[in-house]
């Protein structure tokens, strides 16, 4: 396991990229930003076609970018697996022909193992007679994500990958993609727009704003902090992770265990003792200064005001609670800051409607 080393300077006429930043050898990293922020200009620096990016890109002791000493590896000789919004498959070869492509293109004998073993990692083996225009937009971008694990690639760099595939689809997908975290003990760079995939799928993210570096770190710090210099929006949210320890079958519902605290979602086809990371959005936690009775409201959480943020907008503020040793965060309007006397320090109950928890 090996950092990967990004020092990085590309310039363009309406557009400069100047990036410094070392991400852990494993795990999904996220690459999030707005429009022209530079995320697939980014990927592309590292894939090694901008030929024009100056700097140090460095994997382990492997060097790939080193402008003092004129050093540029072309992309043929990186390995890197390099998945795009569009799973770009070739339309006259079957499931199986797209990736034995991808392992004639790696010329090596462990490059059918390497094959062998992105297709059980990513559930292929009903699909492999199938042509590419029966297949589904999650199933052609995990055939693609195979073909590039054929390659035996030391960095695999996803450029939206799911942008193009319906919400029923990422949920099929979502499983696979997580997988690749525990079995591939490689980085893994996600380019998306979307933070429902950020929070689901990374456990490091960095946030681009125009060509630089805006903040980076744990997704779980920084989605939950106060002090993040990025504004998530409707979508401000933390992730939790539990431990599925009831299952009800009469309410299709499920308890998901933290700690000394519970939490009651929609029970997803779950298993007991199952690890299970949910979101929960700062817009759909409120709050009470005693413990609410006779309420709909499944979740009630004993916490405590660890932070505030009143200048998050002209209505609303921000609250970060803490309930054991996670973070909740609680967006409030002024008015009932104001009303409840809020401060921090104090103890108070959060509440989450079980219907707003997303897995």
């Amino acid at each position: 396991m090996f950092d990967l080393n990004i020092q990085l300077q590309l310039q363009r006429a309406s557009f400069e990229l100047n990036i410094d930043t070392v991400l852990p050898g494993s795990g999904i990293h996220g690459i999030f930003g707005a429009s022209g922020s530079g995320k697939t200009t980014l990927l592309r620096c590292l894939a090694g076609l901008e030929s024009q990016a100056i700097g140090r890109i460095e994997i382990g002791e492997k060097r790939w970018l080193h402008s003092p000493s004129q050093l540029f590896v072309p992309t043929w000789k990186r390995e890197v697996g390099y998945v795009f919004q569009e799973a770009s498959l070739f339309p006259h070869l079957n499931v199986l022909g797209n990736l034995k492509f991808g392992v004639s293109r790696a010329k090596t004998p462990a490059a059918r193992v390497a094959l062998n073993e992105a297709i059980d990692l990513l559930g292929l083996d009903r699909l492999l007679e199938r042509h590419t225009s029966e297949l589904s937009g999650g199933e052609r971008q995990r055939v693609a994500i195979a073909r590039a694990l054929a390659t035996r690639p030391q960095l695999l760099l996803l450029d939206e990958p799911l942008s193009a595939v319906d919400q029923s689809r990422k949920n099929d997908i979502y499983p696979w993609i997580e997988k690749l975290t525990s079995e591939l003990k490689i980085p893994i760079l996600l380019v998306t727009h979307a933070i429902e995939e950020i929070a689901r799928l990374t456990q490091h993210l960095v946030i681009l704003e125009r060509g630089q570096v805006l903040c980076a770190g744990a997704t779980l710090d920084l989605m939950s902090s106060l002090d993040t210099p990025f504004d998530f929006g409707d979508q401000t949210s933390v992730l939790i992770t539990g431990q599925v320890q009831e299952i009800s079958s009469e309410w299709n519902l499920a308890k998901i265990a933290f700690e000394e605290h519970g939490l009651w979602i929609e029970n997803q086809n779950f298993s007991l003792h199952q690890m299970i990371k949910v979101r929960i959005l700062a817009k759909d936690v409120s709050l009470s200064l005693s413990k609410p009775q006779d309420t709909s409201i499944q979740n009630l959480l004993a916490c405590k005001i660890t932070g505030l943020d009143q200048g998050h907008s002209a209505f609303q503020c921000l609250v970060q609670l803490e309930c054991g040793s996670n973070h909740l965060l609680a967006k409030i309007t002024k008015k009932a800051f104001v009303n409840l006397q809020l401060g921090v320090g104090m103890h108070l109950w959060a509440q989450v409607k079980s219907v707003a928890i997303a897995h």
